[in-house]
């Protein structure tokens, strides 16, 4: 059984967690873990005879644990025979053939790949009529009761709270039934339904109750934009706001996380409140910004008081007093701000975030998606180019998923247009549009784009993503289109990071062998697209690492229209002043598929100019805040040490 007593990753004894908590270095290791007490607790009920009953869960927090558990039966022998699994929920209507089924998703992760009997797992029937609902929900808490009760539950957990999909003001006594899906449930998964309005309103979930009555649970939660509500529902108190907050009154309950996602609780954003630590450079800058914040003052304003009642004395005792400590964090953070990202020429640049030397570097920007360079850095991108730098771009994958349809059409048309106007006779063009029109007129809402629609589309992104170079005043030949074979599906749900994408970006970083890498350094989700690109940067640098070239090359990180880094790990700030703000702006408006409403839309309404303006204000308003110039904007860069 997994324990919760120390933490994995860092070992600090916990405090301030009401249920039992275990932090993993990332999600892999953690789901080999889980897997390992689910193989366990099926042995052990194999050798009593017994069946073993599963409570499973869907969603992209237990891809990894499913895959693990497959590879325990095909390499170790692990037989499901004995196993009786019971699903959370399922969208409501949903045929079980959609690819946004529950039950599709459970046969494609796991049972097609064990040897489970059909009989023995169950999933909510999306296909009732409204009237059978009721007794059928009845019926399936009975089936569960039938065979004992639930050995162990498996959860994640949404934005919100809910587990299964309980959502917020679900009681603890609830039953198993139809709800009414949360409007942040819904925009959370409305970018595997190509947008809120295909999005089901309704799903059929396992009640809470039935949850608590489980032997045993098990709640995951992987990357950083899981890290509030895992803080609320561990250390916050019980309330049916906040259903996973239940989970603190379960006697064998524990959450399991990456570093990621225990981001927020207390004994890993604030150690010092929890127990005598050892004062890094690190964690002091952490501790001294986040007090100045907090407290809403500048740093050279932190008194030796304000230390003392933020539990900080200790660090007073070792380094005060509080003026020199004041200055010294000042002085670091000072040093971060500068208007040359690609180090300033013939320079004293002890102090500098970038090395003077040499004065004209090659510089290979990496964009996850077409737009996330211009998004995510184009300040920094364009200053980099105003500079004199080589300045190339890789656009690691193709983003056809996020062109709209009817932007498709209206480019295969244009495409018939302009052959028609010039007297072009191009017969494979024609066959091309009208398959186009036929797939797109005729299309389900859970139906994959064609070969021929997601190559439209592919080519609706390209051509903005060159728009964007052009502006910025980028040759074409240093326009790098990568195609990473990871991300062609033609659906949200990708193919794992495999040899061929590593090989491809290794093969690009050699061509070009840069002074400078930047990458989308997002962690928010661990199975997201920003995620495994940067895998693949990790996985390319690691192995180019021998190269003489490599002794040459950093290695920098931006975030992207979702968030920023924390100020205490920003090691280079590029500000921008009201011009360069709205140049950045003309250059994310050259990605017009992206504009008035985008299939990807996520829970936030802004269009990402507003997203990545406002963002990148925050920024600059925060170095305010604590006491340094105040700049109209800034773009935030960490190094990565490889």
């Amino acid at each position: 059984m997994l324990k919760s007593t120390i933490d994995k990753a860092t070992g600090f004894e916990k405090r301030f967690e009401n249920v039992g908590t275990v932090v993993y270095e990332n999600s892999k290791e953690a789901s080999k873990d889980i897997a390992q007490e689910i193989a366990a607790l099926i042995r052990v009920k194999q050798s009593q005879k017994q069946p073993c009953i599963l409570g499973l869960a869907t969603g992209s927090s237990p891809r990894g644990l499913y895959a693990e558990l497959i590879r325990l039966h095909k390499e170790e022998g692990l037989s499901f025979k004995n196993v009786i699994s019971f699903n959370l929920d399922e969208y409501y209507p949903m045929e079980p053939d959609s690819v946004h089924s529950y039950v599709r998703f459970m046969k494609e992760q796991l049972f097609n790949h064990i040897d489970i009997l059909p009989e023995n797992y169950h999933i909510p029937d999306g296909t009732l009529s409204k009237e059978e609902i009721a007794e059928y929900c009845a019926h399936y808490e009975e089936k569960i009761k039938a065979v004992g009760g639930i050995d162990l539950q498996i959860l994640g957990i949404g934005g919100n709270g809910h587990i299964g999909f309980n959502e917020s003001g679900s009681l603890q006594n609830s039953k198993t039934r139809l709800v009414a899906l949360d409007h942040i449930t819904r925009v959370a998964a409305s970018g595997d339904f190509s947008g809120l309005n295909n999005t089901p309103r309704t799903a059929i979930t396992l009640g809470i109750k039935k949850i608590m009555e489980a032997k045993r649970v098990i709640l995951m939660a992987w990357g950083e934009s899981k890290s509030k509500i895992i803080s609320a529902s561990v250390e916050g108190e019980i309330t049916s706001k906040v259903p996973a907050t239940f989970l603190q009154e379960h006697n064998n309950a524990t959450f399991v996380l990456d570093k990621e996602a225990s981001s927020k609780l207390t004994r890993i954003n604030k150690p010092w409140l929890v127990e005598k630590i050892n004062w890094t450079d690190k964690l002091i800058r952490k501790a001294v910004l986040n007090l100045a914040l907090d407290l809403k003052k500048p740093i050279l304003m932190l008194t030796d008081a304000d230390y003392i009642e933020n539990g900080m004395s200790d660090l007073l005792a070792d380094s005060g007093p509080a003026y020199d400590i004041n200055i010294s964090i000042f002085n670091k953070l000072q040093n971060t701000i500068t208007g040359w990202p690609g180090g300033k020429p013939n320079s004293d640049d002890t102090k500098r975030p970038e090395r003077s030397e040499p004065a004209t570097k090659r510089v290979l920007i990496f964009s996850p998606h077409p737009d996330d360079d211009i998004i995510s850095m184009g300040g920094t991108f364009k200053r980099l180019k105003e500079q004199g730098h080589e300045v190339h771009v890789g656009y690691q994958t193709s983003g056809n998923i996020a062109v709209a349809d009817d932007e498709a059409l209206r480019f295969a048309n244009f495409v018939i247009d302009y052959n028609t106007k010039f007297g072009i006779k191009n017969e494979e063009a024609e066959i091309i549009y009208k398959k186009a029109v036929k797939f797109l007129e005729n299309k389900k809402s859970s139906e994959i784009d064609s070969i021929e629609v997601r190559h439209i589309k592919g080519l609706i992104r390209k051509g903005e993503a060159r728009s964007t170079c052009r502006f910025i005043g980028i040759p074409n030949e240093n326009i790098h289109f990568m195609e990473l074979p990871f991300y062609e599906t033609g659906s949200v749900d990708k193919k794992p990071l495999s040899a061929i994408d590593i090989e491809i970006t290794m093969a690009l970083i050699e061509k070009i062998k840069p002074h400078q890498i930047y990458a989308a350094g997002d962690l928010a989700d661990p199975h997201g697209t920003h995620k495994v690109c940067l895998d693949a940067i990790f996985a390319a640098v690691k192995q180019l690492k021998p190269k003489k070239f490599m002794n040459d090359c950093w290695l920098w990180l931006y975030r992207g229209a979702w968030q920023e880094w924390n100020i205490d790990e920003i090691e280079m700030a590029i500000p921008m002043g009201p011009d360069q703000v709205l140049e950045k702006r003309k250059g994310i408006f050259k990605h017009q598929s992206q504009k008035d409403g985008v299939v990807f839309q996520g829970s936030d309404s802004r269009e990402f100019w507003q997203r990545a303006e406002d963002r990148n204000k925050e920024t600059a308003d925060l170095y305010d805040q604590l006491g340094l110039s105040h700049y109209a904007a800034m773009e935030a860069f960490v190094r990565y040490h490889f």
